[in-house]
C-alpha cells in the first residue's frame, strides 16, 4: 500500500495489540475473545485448517503427522469477532486534502489489521452517495487482508455520503451484533448519520465513531476576502457556496459551532453507549492508535 502513515514497522508495532469488547460475543469460534458463557476452563471445540497469517502456536502437530495438514485448535471459551469498518469517501474526506484521505484509510487500515492478529473476521466498507462499497468481501487471515488493503490506494474521494442510508440499506444486523462497527468521517454532513449508529446500536453490536480533521478545520487560519466552497456540493448550489470578509469575530463564531458539533456527537454517542473519539491530521498516527483507541476502549 502506498498511503504515506503506513509501513511494515508500523504493522509489527501492531502485532502485540489486542482488540476488546465491552460487551459479549456470542459468534462462532475461533477467535481470541473470551466469553465467560462455559466458565473459566478452556476446554477444546474443534479444529479448522490453518490459513496463512493464523498463530502457529495453534498448530496441532499430532493433527499434522496424521493428515499431513496444519490444522488450529479452537476452544469452548473463545470467539470469533466480526470488525465492519464503514469510511466516509465523500469529497470533504480527500477531494481537498489528500491527507485527511489518507489519514482515515490508515485508520481503517489499523483496524483491520488489529482483528486479523486476533483472529477476527473483517469488512471494510466504503460509504459512496446512499450505497457501501466492499470489494473482498470478508477478510479472515493476513495474506487476505495486505491483498486487501492494496486496493485502498485507488480510492477517490468525491460527492457526497448519505451514512445512515447506505449503513441500513446495505448491511445486516445479524453481522453486527457479534462484534464491532466502526463509522470514520468527518461528520461534517447535512445529511442525517445518527440514525445509522442507532440501527448498529439495535442490533447488539458494539459501535465507534471515529471523527478525522483536518488541522485547518479545528483550527482555521483563513483571514480577509475569502471563497468559501462547499467540496461535496462542486459549485451546484448558491446558498452553500459564498464569499465572506473573515475576521476574528468569524473565527470566535468558527470555535464556537466547532464546540458545539463536537458536544452534539459526544452527548449522542454516550446517550447510545457508542465510544467516540476526534483525532487530527496533524496527530501521529502511532500515537492516535495507542492512545486515542485506548481512550475508547478497544484496545
Amino acid at each position: 500500500m502506498k498511503n504515506k502513515y503506513l509501513s511494515s514497522e508500523f504493522f509489527s508495532l501492531l502485532e502485540a495489540q489486542e482488540l476488546s469488547l465491552k460487551k459479549s460475543l456470542i459468534g462462532n469460534f475461533g477467535g481470541k475473545h473470551l466469553t465467560d458463557k462455559h466458565g473459566q476452563n478452556v476446554e477444546f471445540a474443534d479444529f479448522r485448517e490453518y490459513q496463512l497469517g493464523d498463530d502457529i502456536r495453534r498448530i496441532d502437530w499430532n493433527a499434522y503427522s496424521r493428515f499431513e495438514k496444519y490444522f488450529i485448535k479452537l476452544f469452548n471459551d473463545e470467539r470469533q469477532m466480526h470488525i465492519k469498518v464503514f469510511v466516509d469517501c465523500s469529497a470533504s474526506m480527500g477531494a481537498d486534502d489528500c491527507n485527511k484521505g489518507d489519514y482515515a484509510l490508515a485508520l481503517a487500515a489499523s483496524l483491520g489489521f488489529l482483528a486479523v492478529n486476533n483472529l477476527d473476521k473483517l469488512s471494510i466498507n466504503l460509504i459512496k452517495e446512499n450505497a457501501t462499497t466492499n470489494t473482498h468481501g470478508v477478510i479472515i487471515s493476513k495474506n487476505a487482508f495486505f491483498r486487501g488493503i492494496s486496493d485502498l490506494d485507488s480510492v477517490i474521494f468525491e460527492g457526497d455520503a448519505h451514512i445512515s442510508e447506505a449503513i441500513t440499506k446495505n448491511s445486516s444486523m445479524d453481522s453486527a451484533k457479534n462484534g464491532l462497527c466502526i463509522i470514520i468521517s468527518d461528520f461534517m454532513t447535512y445529511n442525517d448519520w445518527k440514525k445509522a449508529v442507532d440501527y448498529l446500536i439495535y442490533s447488539g453490536g458494539q459501535v465507534l465513531i471515529i471523527q478525522v480533521l483536518s488541522e485547518a478545520e479545528v483550527t482555521p487560519s483563513y483571514f480577509g476576502k475569502t471563497n468559501l466552497i462547499d467540496s461535496e456540493s462542486l459549485g451546484l448550489f448558491d446558498d452553500k457556496n459564498f464569499k465572506l470578509k473573515i475576521s476574528s469575530r468569524n473565527h470566535k463564531s468558527y470555535e464556537k459551532a466547532y464546540c458545539a458539533m463536537i458536544d452534539d456527537i459526544k452527548s449522542f454517542c454516550v446517550s447510545r453507549g457508542a465510544g467516540f473519539v476526534t483525532i487530527t491530521t496533524n496527530t501521529p498516527i502511532e500515537k492516535a492508535i495507542f492512545s486515542e483507541y485506548m481512550k475508547a476502549g478497544i484496545l
